[in-house]
């Protein structure tokens, strides 16, 4: 699958930045208050309970307001005061209906609040979950970050939320600090990009801090005369918004420069207008930065002082990789595997007194099964080499570089398509009850 993106949300109304403030730290510790996270795609996974149940939502700069979309009856919440609305997101598809529920109680560890409205997505139709290869419950943003200062340590996948009346900055000579501009709740920076090497002009471009997106770098075409795709590129898909799949034009650019870092090379995706319609509803805005390039730095974002405070980790001049095999895979439930079942014993007699683990004789006496994930191709991209060695979708993966599929994590075989152009990629597929195998090489095509 392509890198999964989650994006802003058109919502047809919203909440002042200078909201009452609804979440609270209480007990011992009432300044701060730290928690580990999944980093899963680029993409930030927190634990947050609602109404006392326990699940895992990501934490999305780019969205106003807590969307709930993978219930089932044992995750039941209990919402409060429920009507129904519609909601639209990034996408080529219509509005989806939604319920909104008031006066529900949200809580991390030693912050909560009483008083929290959520949406309910009726139907989940791009099914986040099985895309991520994990339970993924919801998403929430500004909601929570208007209470809280929050740290982002992306190598240790440790978060750490700060409370903002008693939060001190501390002294960081390596550090840059940004100002963030607001529109609709969500978090804006005003960074520069080069394009080409052609020509060394900086253009200046307002993007949306993105912690929900996992790509580097989204540009639109067309909010500024020199923002268009550049002449090497392909067509992608780049991720799954709430209105449907989007599309938009891989490239790669020279440079952004974001205060005193550069980063070079990163890839970008060109989107048109009509993927990106109501996001280009704040006119100022020419794009997002994504996971790809916020996880190259320690991050402290801070809504309550409208600012942005980044520090580079090691991994700030690694390569901008994307999947060179033009496959998405998703999680498609589970399937009996059969296995064996060894029984073994030490060789009594062991006149060159051996180690014991040189007379451990194995026999296989029996199988016995076990459920397994199992995973399945949800697209591919035309063109790509994946497409041309003759996968298809809906194809079900049994192997991969001749390692059962069931052995993988979802993530994992997403990263081995983002590694180096030449790699050997072997695949063996169920299609139609016959087994099949294809081999094809990650190919960088920008």
């Amino acid at each position: 699958m392509t890198k999964l993106l989650l994006h802003t949300l058109a919502l047809f109304f919203s909440v002042s930045i200078f909201a009452q403030q609804n979440f609270n730290f209480f007990g011992s510790n009432t300044d701060k208050q730290s928690v580990n996270f999944q980093l899963i795609n680029n993409l930030i996974v927190i634990p947050l309970e609602i109404n006392g149940h326990q699940l895992s939502f990501i934490l999305d700069t780019g969205v106003s307001k807590t969307i709930l979309f993978n219930l089932t009856s044992k995750d039941s919440v209990g919402l409060n005061e429920i009507e129904r609305v519609f909601i639209r997101g990034l996408g080529v598809g219509e509005p989806v209906e939604a319920l909104r529920s008031k006066n529900n109680t949200f809580r991390i560890k030693n912050i909560k609040s009483s008083n929290e409205e959520l949406y309910v997505i009726l139907k989940d139709a791009f099914d986040i979950s099985a895309k991520m290869g994990t339970t993924i419950h919801g998403i929430i943003g500004y909601d929570l970050l208007k209470d809280v200062v929050v740290k982002i340590n992306y190598n240790n996948k440790r978060i750490e939320f700060y409370n903002p009346k008693t939060y001190k900055k501390s002294i960081c000579r390596t550090c840059e600090s940004f100002p963030l501009q607001f529109y609709r709740n969500k978090p804006y920076i005003d960074t520069y990009v080069q394009l080409n090497s052609h020509s060394r002009t900086m253009t200046p471009v307002k993007l949306l801090i993105d912690t929900g997106g996992s790509d580097a770098i989204w540009l639109f075409e067309g909010t500024k005369e020199e923002l268009q795709t550049p002449e090497k590129f392909f067509k992608d898909i780049i991720g799954e918004g709430f209105s449907g799949t989007i599309y938009g034009n891989r490239s790669r650019i020279q440079k952004i420069k974001i205060g005193k870092f550069e980063i070079e090379e990163p890839t970008a995706s060109f989107l048109d207008s009509s993927s990106t319609f109501n996001a280009r509803q704040f006119k100022e805005r020419n794009g997002s930065i994504g996971g790809a390039i916020l996880k190259r730095f320690k991050v402290w974002i801070d809504y309550p002082n409208k600012r942005i405070v980044l520090k580079k980790n090691g991994s700030l001049k690694a390569g901008f990789y994307y999947n060179m095999s033009g496959l998405h895979i998703a999680y498609d439930g589970q399937e009996l595997i059969k296995e064996q079942k060894p029984i073994k014993f030490t060789d009594s007699y062991n006149p060159t007194n051996q180690t014991p683990k040189n007379n451990v004789i194995s026999f296989v006496s029996s199988y016995f099964y076990q459920f397994k994930p199992k995973y399945k191709i949800d697209k591919i991209v035309e063109n790509s080499p994946a497409d041309k060695a003759g996968l298809k979708v809906d194809d079900v993966i049994k192997k991969i570089n001749g390692k059962a599929a069931h052995e993988y994590q979802l993530n994992g075989i997403i990263e081995m398509f983002h590694t180096k152009p030449g790699r050997k990629i072997i695949i063996e597929v169920e299609r139609a009850g016959i087994k099949l195998k294809f081999e094809f090489k990650l190919e960088q095509r920008i």
